[in-house]
Parts: structure tokens; C-alpha cells; sequence
């Protein structure tokens, strides 16, 4: 591992503090620790200890102590959702993103949806920021209006031709107000559902229901967009068959209809004029296949897509992934200036908008809505899937100790007395050298299992969540 460590180039003091902790007397226990956190790279410590009794004789089953652990403490993933934090934790998350995700599309009795729920129409629907100005971009077999042919990492794309002229104060206010956005278009689309069914909205509710599964994702110019699942289900939700007037082209009509009537009004502030928010003109419906047919988007390829953005935010765009207090620390965190004014406007618009919170919000460059959010009916919840690996985590440790399974004893023969406190967050140096090759590890072999699974289903490698 030193032979490692010293190719990779590491500094004096991470090599130092590496060297250390290989030499420690618990070092295997540390490796094991930091294996079982999936190489997180911000783990939680806690102190604390269980104890399991047998209710009627008193006899100690099992008990643990983080004191015969290194350090005296007990490491656990993070569980942030961000790459940009922690990647191995991101995977996690965007694993349980895609099966959520899946499980809406081609059913999974065990995550609440039926297999026939394949039979239900549904559409993938991508809902964008209107324009605040001309930018830098690719606009197919045309150059950019700059009248350069830009390259797909050219990292002038997506800011404006013209910053003094950009509307950087509209575009984080329609950021700021996007969640609101999406909650009424989720309003407007049940009332189009009716009305092009020819129906009262009581009678389409009474016949069908909406379900949807979304994640937000920043386009390079650093407006939000949704990316979304919709369904329409039987009156019952997932296990009841939609009305014979359900079908793909209804749900599309209905969901342009709905797009175009939502409006926001944002009230004029000082030297800030009243807007009117609304969608861009960029909405995008796509019918989903099932298996996949020339240019149809599959089921696998829609729920890798979104799993993929539920990982990532603002940082994307240039940004950071922590909360920034003033304007003066924009220059020192090297942050690029197209973002650097969305920021900057942020915090300019806040005394005017205090109820908004926009300075609060600046490093998301306005947007304070969740990433992923889904309809209560639309498949499973992430604390369901969460739950189900912790129950199979725990089954194995009690397997590997030998303790009796709860479900086989239904009048809870034992008791379990527990205490545990917070110790504190993160590694040291040479630990986050160690926890960084163990995650890469992991990676390199879920990726070769992903290849494999890709050979076997003649999936693309991207589609499939190994």
C-alpha cells in the first residue's frame, strides 16, 4: 500500500499520516470499517453500545462496545446524496433513485406496483427555463450566433454572448420559483386530463389518477430543468387498469396544455420590475417503450437517466456545494463569472425578497426545491428501500453471530438496550487517502458487473444498475 501511496504522488503530511495508520494495531479493523461504509468519504463516528438479553432469563446474548474499536469509535456512511460530497454515498442514493424510478415504470410487487402497470400510459416529460438572454451554444449542423463551432467541452457554452445585457436577476428569481412552478403544473395537468377527456374533474378523478416521478437537473447556463415520469393509473391507483380514454396522446396534449397556463406573478421590488414566470418553450414529451424500438426511449435508459441527475446540482454549472455568505468570497473560491453574477444576484435580490431567501440559496443559484420528488402512488419511497438494506445488513450480522431472527419469534423473546452519541465526522489525511482506493475499488468492480449484466440483457452498459 506505501508503494501505493508513494506513486500516486501524495504530499509529505498524507504520506506521513498514511504510514501511520498502516502501522496502527487496528488497522485491519479500520480497512474493514471503511469497506463497510463503501469507502465513504465523509463517515459519521459514533460511541456507544448495544446490548441483546434474553427477556426471561436475563442472559447476554450479544453485546458490542465501540471501545474495542479504533479510535473507540464506530464509522457509518454519510448518506449524502451528492457526488460532489461523497461519491459513495451518491451511488447508493442514485441506486435507490433508479430502482424508485424503475418500479414506477415496469412494475415490482415488492416496491408497490404491479407488472401490469406497463400497460399504463406514460410519457417522459422534460419541462425548462425560459430564455434570459442569448447564450453560447450548439445548435445542431449550425455554428454557435457567436460564430464559432464550439466543442462539446468548451466551457464557454451556456453563458451569455453578452453578460451586461443577461437577465441574471429573472433567471435566479424563475430558479427560486421552479418547485412552485412544477407544484402548479401538477395542478393544471389533472384539469387538462379532464377536459380533454371530456370530462368534470370529479368525474376523472373518480375514473384515474396521476402519478409522476421527477428529478431537477442544471442546464449549463444554470437554469433548472425537471426531467419526469408521468403516469396516468385506474381510479385505485397502480393495481387498478386506466380508463379505456387514458392513452399516450391524451396524457401529451394534457401536459402542453398545462405547461402553457401556468403563470407565477413576482411583484416589483425596488428597481426590480414585476415578472411574469413561466416554462420555457422547450418542453420535450417522449412515450416510453418497453423494450426499445429505433429511437424510442426504453424504460432502463429513463430510469438510469434520472438516477444519474439525482446525484448532482448546482456544482455542475461551476458553482459550489456550500451555502456562500457574501460576494467578496467569490473571487477566492475561483468560481467562474457566469455563475459568479447568478450568485452575485442572488444576494443583491435577497433585501428585496427576504421571504424567498435567496442569499441562502445563492450556491444553488437561487433553486431551494428538492432534487427528486414523486407522487405518494407512483412506486416505493427511498425510506422503504433504505430500510430493506439495513433489515438484510442486520439478518447477516445476526446469521454471523448466531442471534435467534425476530420474525421467528413473534412474542419478542429477547431485549435489545442501546446507546450511542455522536463523535464527530470525517477522516483523517491518511484515512481519506485509504477510504478514496477502497470506493475506487468498488467502482471498478461494479462496473465490471455492469458489463457483464449488459452482455447477458444486450442492454447498453449506461442502462444498467449492477
Amino acid at each position: 500500500m506505501t508503494a501505493a501511496a508513494t506513486a500516486a504522488g501524495l504530499d509529505p503530511a498524507t504520506l506521513a499520516d498514511l504510514l501511520r495508520v498502516a502501522g496502527s494495531p487496528g488497522f485491519d479493523r479500520l480497512q474493514d470499517q471503511i469497506k463497510r461504509t463503501g469507502g465513504c468519504a465523509d463517515p459519521i463516528d459514533l460511541k456507544g453500545f448495544t446490548i441483546t438479553r434474553d427477556k426471561a432469563t436475563g442472559k447476554v446474548l450479544h453485546s458490542y462496545s465501540t471501545g474495542t474499536e479504533p479510535g473507540g469509535r464506530l464509522r457509518v456512511a454519510c448518506g449524502n446524496r451528492r457526488a460532489s460530497r461523497c461519491p459513495s454515498c451518491a451511488w447508493t442514493y442514485a441506486g435507490d433513485t433508479y430502482h424508485l424510478i424503475r418500479a414506477g415504470l415496469t412494475g415490482d410487487p415488492g416496491k408497490g406496483t404491479p407488472h401490469t402497470i406497463r400497460n399504463h400510459p406514460r410519457v417522459f416529460a422534460t419541462l425548462t427555463a425560459p430564455s434570459f438572454g442569448p447564450v453560447h451554444n450548439r445548435p445542431g449542423k449550425r455554428p454557435c450566433a457567436c460564430g464559432t463551432w464550439h466543442a462539446e467541452d468548451a466551457p464557454e457554452l451556456g453563458t451569455p454572448l453578452d453578460p451586461d445585457t443577461y437577465d441574471y436577476a429573472g433567471a435566479v428569481l424563475w430558479n427560486n420559483h421552479a418547485s412552485d412552478l412544477w407544484r402548479y403544473f401538477t395542478i393544471y395537468l389533472r384539469r387538462q386530463i379532464a377536459r380533454h377527456a371530456g370530462l368534470t374533474q370529479k368525474a376523472a378523478h373518480e375514473q384515474s389518477r396521476v402519478a409522476f416521478g421527477k428529478v431537477a437537473e442544471y442546464q449549463k447556463r444554470g437554469a433548472v430543468h425537471f426531467h419526469a415520469v408521468i403516469r396516468i393509473d385506474g381510479p385505485g391507483g397502480p393495481d387498478t387498469p386506466p380508463p379505456s380514454w387514458a392513452t399516450v396522446a391524451l396524457l401529451d396534449d394534457a401536459i402542453r396544455a398545462a405547461a402553457a397556463k401556468v403563470e407565477i406573478g413576482v411583484p416589483a421590488a425596488d428597481d426590480q420590475p414585476a415578472r411574469t414566470l413561466r416554462w420555457g418553450t422547450q418542453l420535450d414529451v417522449q412515450p416510453i417503450a418497453a423494450f426499445g424500438n429505433g429511437e424510442e426511449i426504453t424504460e432502463a435508459a429513463v430510469a438510469s437517466y434520472v438516477a444519474k441527475y439525482a446525484t448532482k446540482a448546482a456544482e455542475t454549472t461551476g458553482t459550489v456545494d456550500r451555502r456562500i455568505g457574501n460576494k467578496e468570497v467569490l473571487e477566492q473560491l475561483g468560481i467562474a463569472d457566469h455563475p459568479a453574477r447568478l450568485i452575485s444576484a442572488c444576494i443583491d435580490l435577497h433585501p428585496l425578497y427576504p421571504d424567498r431567501k435567496l442569499r441562502d440559496w445563492a450556491h444553488m443559484l437561487g433553486f431551494r426545491g428538492h432534487f427528486s420528488t414523486k407522487s405518494r402512488r407512483y412506486s416505493t419511497t427511498l425510506g422503504a428501500l433504505r430500510q430493506a438494506r439495513a433489515d438484510y445488513r442486520a439478518a447477516q450480522e445476526r446469521a454471523a453471530l448466531g442471534l435467534p431472527d425476530p420474525d421467528d419469534h413473534p412474542e419478542a423473546s429477547t431485549l435489545t438496550l442501546a446507546h450511542w452519541t455522536y463523535a464527530g465526522h470525517g477522516h483523517t489525511p491518511g484515512e481519506s487517502w485509504l477510504a478514496a482506493s477502497i470506493a475506487r475499488e468498488i467502482q471498478e468492480s461494479r462496473a465490471a458487473a455492469r458489463e457483464a449484466l449488459a452482455d447477458l440483457t444486450n442492454l447498453d452498459d449506461s442502462e444498467v444498475w449492477a
